[in-house]
């Protein structure tokens, strides 16, 4: 062994540091001493450590993990390394690149760009992905938009992994297959891209074309698209058709026929006599003559006055519990304002007549469609209107869900925002670091007119033409003939019957069709789309965070 000579002194070890001299809830981390040359900090409780032999132990009374004999962190030295979430953007990265980021991360790292707060005006069609945002394995709008703004350059691949990391937003959430002529996201970008003189036309090259970018603009660093947004407008285009009254003879008829002579004093709609019904042998004919013919009907002008009126219920504030989903009666979220309700005149396309629906409010709820559900399916059976007001109550029903294919987002709307900024930039020029440019939809009217035309207009009647989708949802409603759907009664009250009690099974319940979220189908080649088959959509709940964040 080693023996020590009278010249050599035994290496002491630094003296410790008393505990008593650390006050509890001191900021101050526990340092290594180091001796034989400078390397960065570490704290004691690091997951990795490399011994040596001037290494003090560390104090007595600090919580530590798995450590060894000598007190200290278990080095990994000699294990795989953890590389389970190492570049992956909250699952919607592909975890077979990892070892080619691993590679890259030993070259040079590209210079750091300045990035800003910045808005991005965009449109889409949503055939194809499910809903705007963001979600694990799944094609979204804003997972398409944000690859395409990595491989633009405007997201650094340093924060390509996670768009948290750029602080990503956006004014209104759409469901899956919902059509937006104009949404707003906002992040962090980097617009001063080296080499790109168009900064916009450098972002739609990397896009399919469904999806367009309006235009970018320079936002407060505040700015926060959802909060920042004063209102939303909605559009809902529908063939006048579902305003015919049910089949005589189907279950739903009957249904309603037997409920409405349990009433007093009020007597049933009868089908049978409207003009639609009353010629021919309606109650033998074929869905397909039916579609035939449905195709070919034309609203009168007193129907569309009903409708009119009906819909002026909604504007107001008022509680939405019945026209959403995971909702209870006395949450304050239900609240929401209805600005104002347009009803257009019908237009004729190809052989379908159409009506649309513009929604202008302060902010909407996941499947807002219901909306629209309960305003036709209240005109076609001679419903009051005053149901309407019934469904804003405590009694919780089933509301079905217009089909997606009809739902347009055209754009939301920052006067607020629009008039802080003003205010500010009135007495700076352009080229001045603190002026922010209004947001406004209307400068890009002509680009949005005609991309609406062909990714949404002539997509969503094409679809409507080859199957029938509209009527294949009304005559789903046709074919219930349980007690959930009695609401919809001569005198616009809801009977104890078609109330739903939370945990309370119920016989025969009214389930929603799946296949009337989707706005895109396959060529069936011929075979129209309400003979598929279909699978039912199962009654849920979701989380109440996760609900906020869907709703927009």
């Amino acid at each position: 062994m080693y023996q020590l000579q009278d010249s050599e002194q035994p290496l002491s070890l630094p003296e410790k540091r008393p505990i008593t001299e650390v006050q509890a809830g001191s900021s101050e981390p526990f340092k290594r001493v180091k001796l034989d040359h400078e390397e960065p900090e570490q704290k004691v409780h690091s997951t990795e450590h490399e011994e040596g032999p001037s290494d003090p132990p560390p104090p007595a009374n600090i919580k530590q993990g798995k450590r060894d004999a000598a007190g200290w962190a278990k080095s990994r030295r000699g294990k795989a390394k953890d590389t389970k979430n190492k570049g992956r953007r909250r699952g919607t990265r592909d975890p077979g690149a990892q070892d080619k980021e691993e590679g890259d991360e030993q070259g040079p790292k590209a210079p750091r760009l300045p990035k800003k707060q910045s808005a991005l005006l965009i449109g889409f069609c949503g055939t194809g992905c499910n809903g705007m945002q963001i979600q694990p394995d799944v094609r979204t709008i804003e997972g398409v938009l944000f690859d395409a703004l990595v491989r633009a350059g405007a997201v650094s691949k340093d924060n390509a992994d996670d768009p948290v990391k750029v602080s990503l937003g956006r004014a209104a959430r759409t469901d899956a297959g919902v059509h937006a002529a104009g949404n707003l996201v906002s992040m962090k970008l980097i617009t001063a891209i080296p080499g790109v003189e168009d900064f916009v036309a450098r972002i739609n090259e990397e896009l399919p074309p469904e999806i367009r970018v309006w235009g970018s603009v320079r936002v407060q660093n505040s700015f926060n698209a959802r909060m920042s947004c004063d209102s939303r407008k909605y559009t809902y285009f529908f063939p006048t058709y579902l305003l015919i009254p049910p089949k005589p003879g189907t279950a739903f008829q009957y249904a309603y026929e037997q409920y409405t002579r349990s009433m007093q004093g009020v007597e049933p709609l009868d089908s049978s006599v409207h003009p639609f019904w009353s010629a021919g042998n309606s109650r033998s004919s074929s869905t397909t003559d039916d579609l035939v013919r449905k195709r070919s009907w034309r609203i009168s002008t007193e129907q569309v006055e009903v409708i009119r009126q009906a819909a002026k219920k909604f504007e107001g504030t008022h509680n939405f519990h019945n026209f959403t989903v995971g909702r209870e009666f006395g949450e304050r979220s239900n609240q929401r304002h209805m600005w104002k309700l347009e009803i257009s005149d019908p237009a004729v396309y190809g052989d379908t007549e159409w009506i649309s629906i513009l929604f202008h409010g302060q902010s909407f709820m996941l499947h807002q469609r219901k909306m629209m559900s309960a305003l036709v399916l209240s005109c076609r059976t001679g419903t009051p209107s005053q149901i309407i007001d019934e469904l804003y109550g405590p009694r919780m029903v089933i509301v079905p869900k217009m089909p997606a294919l009809g739902l347009l987002l055209e754009y939301p709307i920052f006067d607020s925002y629009n008039r802080k900024v003003a205010s500010i930039s009135e007495k700076l020029e352009p080229s001045h670091p603190d002026y922010r440019p209004e947001i406004n939809f209307e400068q890009y009217r002509e680009s949005i007119d005609a991309f609406k035309q062909t990714f949404i207009y002539d997509n969503m009647r094409a679809i409507e033409d080859r199957d029938g989708i509209f009527d294949a949802w009304v005559r789903s409603i046709d074919m219930y003939g349980g007690n959930d759907l009695l609401y919809l009664n001569p005198k616009g009250i809801i009977p104890a019957s078609a109330v739903i009690k939370m945990g309370e099974k119920r016989d025969n319940p009214f389930k929603e069709k799946r296949r009337f979220d989707l706005t895109s189908f396959p060529d069936t080649q011929g075979t129209p789309v309400f003979a598929l088959e279909e699978e039912e959509e199962a009654e849920n709940t979701l989380d109440k965070s996760r609900l906020e964040d869907m709703e927009g």
